[in-house]
Order: structure tokens, then sequence, then C-alpha cells
């Protein structure tokens, strides 16, 4: 996969913080949304490359603009660029940035073709970790377990660790055994993307991310952590039966199974993100002055190469901004 895409798509996930970042705060999520989606879908044209939504909006018939199969990138590089799998969040955290809130990001993740997971627009269990604690959990035994194994990997106490969750009413029984466990929990309302990232991030204090989220952000998320050398583990949760013929219909057949983040997101990777509001990994969108200041980072699993952009964009020439 040409390494120059990456920075590309860069520009994507730029355009689609820029037109979200008139909204931070005005409690409109449709309206933030919508900014996001049509602006990516509008940036992706521009490049060459033959590109299929595989993660997005949803289903053709839910989604407008970047529903799963959507074909995409200029019209000639359609036809002669390369053919790659997009999975994209124009906007991961859209409550969030209603509200004004912290950890709001544009993300794509990038594979040749046939290398993410298809699965339906469900349910996951995950369990996340960074670098250091990389091959120490095991989705299949108890929180409680999984605390102490990865306490072990990082020389900590259990009463040391900060296990980030979704608060959610499903999520109950989870957070009381990690309390009993003697664990810190930083709960959040919306972007598990970004919670799995700032494992993989010192800086961040998080040590685990644990809890059923979005199947889709766990996609997502497992690209980003094989680029950071981290560790992910997923179990598909279907909601209903509708969910699990469809799941069948696309080639899953065992419920249960424990995905790896190499079997969530197979062969060579890309990971793209600009930051929307502030967040423990990347800066939200600033503007002053008639211009704005945008964060990103690029990585790449077959390099490991985490790459960060700091950039200043003239709003003048940004015809859709503010609109």
């Amino acid at each position: 996969m040409d390494r120059n895409l990456a920075l590309e798509f860069v520009r994507v996930t730029e355009a689609a913080a820029l037109a979200v970042s008139p909204w931070i705060g005005r409690g409109k999520e449709n309206e933030a949304d919508h900014a996001a989606v049509e602006a990516m879908r509008k940036s992706f044209d521009s490049i060459k490359f033959s590109g299929t939504i595989v993660i997005g909006e949803g289903e053709r018939d839910e989604a407008p603009m970047l529903y799963i199969g959507e074909k995409i990138g200029s019209a000639e590089g359609r036809v002669e660029g390369p053919r790659i799998d997009i999975a994209c969040d124009p906007l991961e955290g859209t409550s969030i940035t209603a509200m004004g809130r912290s950890e709001a990001l544009s993300v794509i993740a990038a594979a040749e073709d046939g290398n993410f997971l298809h699965a339906p627009d469900t349910y996951m269990d995950k369990l996340a970790v960074g670098p250091q604690a990389k091959g120490s959990i095991d989705i299949t035994k108890s929180p409680t377990w999984n605390l102490q194994s990865v306490a072990k990997a990082l020389k900590k106490s259990v009463s040391e660790m900060l296990v980030i969750v979704l608060d959610r009413p499903r999520h109950a029984d989870l957070i009381a055994e990690l309390r009993s466990s003697g664990a810190r929990i930083r709960l959040i309302g919306d972007g598990d993307v970004s919670a799995g990232i700032a494992t993989a991030n010192a800086m961040s204090g998080v040590d685990i991310l644990m809890g059923i989220g979005g199947a889709p952000e766990g996609v997502i998320t497992a690209a980003a952590l094989r680029c950071l050398g981290g560790d992910m583990q997923g179990v598909l949760k279907f909601r209903n039966d509708h969910e699990r013929a469809r799941a069948k219909k696309m080639g899953i057949t065992d419920e249960n199974k424990v995905y790896s983040a190499e079997e969530l997101a197979r062969g060579n990777v890309m990971f793209i993100a600009t930051g929307i509001t502030n967040g423990s990994y990347l800066e939200g969108v600033k503007v002053y002055g008639g211009h704005a200041h945008t964060h990103s980072i690029v990585m790449r699993s077959e390099t490991g190469t985490t790459r960060e952009l700091k950039s200043t964009h003239r709003l003048a020439t940004k015809p859709g901004y503010g609109s």
C-alpha cells in the first residue's frame, strides 16, 4: 500500500475536523455529524485511488454517504489507482462534540482489499492495552484476572491501574467488579476509539480499555493499536437475530470467536486521525484570526512509524467552513 496515501488521507480527516469545529458545544449532534460526513466524502474524491467503504455510516439504505460498499476516490483513480478498503468515522464522539467535551476525533483506517473484518453494525466486547502489556490479556477470563495480568506486565499494583470504560447501564457488573478489585476507573460517555488509543500513550495514564462498544469502532481501534504495537481482543455481541443473520451472510459462523487485533485489521494497515476537541493524544481544532490550527497523527503498521502533523489553515480558502 502506497505510503503517500497516508499523507493524502490526512487532508480528509483535517477537512472533516474543520467542518465540525463550528458545531462544537452547540448541542446539535445531527448537524455536527452531517458536516463531518459531507466534508470527508468530498475530500475522498480529490484523491487518486480506488477505495471501498467497509466501515462507515451504515448500510446503503441508512446513510446517503460513506455507506458500506460505497466506492470512493477520484474517477480516474477508481480505474487506475490502488484498491484500498476504508474504515472511517468522520466524527468519532458525536455527543461529546455536541457537549463540548474532550476526545472527539475524525479517523480513517486503511488496508489492502479484504483485510478488515466484515461484520454487521453490532456490538463488540473489547479488551485493549498498550505495547508494554501485549500478550497479557485474555477476554475469555474475568476482568479481575485481566487486571492482575496487565498489572504484572506493567509492574504496577492493581490499585495503581486505571481502566477506561464506557458509562453504560450494561457495564454495572463490570464496574462493580473493577472497583471491588481496587482499580481506578475513568468513565466516558463516548469515544472508545480515542480510549483504546490512550492505552498506548503512557502520558494518558490509561492502562486498559474494557467493556462493550461498537464493533466498527473496534476494528478501527485494532488498526491503530497494530500501528502502535499494542494489543486487543474482541468478541462480537449481537443484539438480535437480524444481526446474527447478516453476520452469517458475511461469513461469520462462530458467534463466540475471539478476534485478535491482527484478525480485526490484517496486513499492512494505516491509521490517520485529526483531533476535533482536545484529547489525551491530539489537540482539538483551534480557530483564531481567520486561521485554524489542526493536530493530526499518521501511523503505519508496516514500519511502526507515527508522524504528528500540526497544520495551519487559512479559512478564507475553505468555502464550506462554518456554512
